[in-house]
């Protein structure tokens, strides 16, 4: 029988199998497990869990749905990365690669790509290492990473060879778009939030330095 953790992904992603979901409950768990070692996310949010990370990064995946090729830039504690991983088993060819400098996190990543056997490779570096060792990918991703501008700058050689950004965002976006614009020029589009009406998904494409003011 279903329940209300099913019901919430079936209301931000179009199809989810009962292995996926069954997956991603596993991860939950997995999760809480491993968040009484190390620190994977602030204590204060694992009463909401699912809601707040799980089907937060889920509700990204339908927004790109031909896409089979990820990138997820400061994993931590896999979200968006290893939700989509196990969202893109159903994708054939689908793949992710996942940035993470904190060793600690980078192993808990690794086990959790392991144990659900999800199309995702683990890159315990920082961001500006990994430049000529990822190829560039459909879709970048970042989550509680960093501001507008400062993101534009670490994904930016993916973002200005094609790739498109989807960045979660809270209720200062407005003021982050504006800021990154002094140096950068990009198409956008925003996306309300499935799970905050403060927050947004800002879809970010043709990235290029801003050109000269008149």
């Amino acid at each position: 029988m279903s329940d209300w953790r099913e019901a919430s992904l079936n209301q931000v992603l179009s199809t989810v199998s009962r292995e996926t979901v069954d997956n991603l409950y596993g991860f939950e768990e997995l999760f809480r497990k491993w968040s009484k070692a190390i620190n994977l996310s602030a204590p204060s949010t694992l009463d909401q869990l699912w809601e707040r990370h799980i089907i937060d990064s889920a509700q990204l995946f339908d927004l790109a749905p031909g896409a089979k090729t990820w990138l997820d830039l400061g994993s931590g504690g896999g979200f968006p990365g290893v939700v989509i991983a196990i969202l893109l088993k159903e994708r054939q060819g689908g793949r992710i690669d996942l940035v993470e400098s904190n060793g600690k996190k980078a192993a808990f990543l690794r086990t959790a790509i392991g144990k659900f056997a999800a199309p995702g490779v683990v890159h315990a570096a920082r961001i500006d290492n990994v430049w000529n060792r990822i190829a560039t990918p459909e879709i970048v991703t970042a989550r509680a990473l960093a501001s507008l501008s400062e993101l534009f700058a670490l994904a930016g050689p993916w973002l200005k060879s094609g790739a498109t950004g989807l960045f979660q965002k809270g209720r200062d976006y407005r003021r982050e778009v504006a800021e990154s614009r002094v140096d950068w020029a990009f198409d956008l589009v925003e996306h309300q939030s499935a799970v905050d009406r403060d927050s947004v998904i800002l879809q970010i494409s043709n990235l290029r330095p801003a050109g000269p003011r008149a």
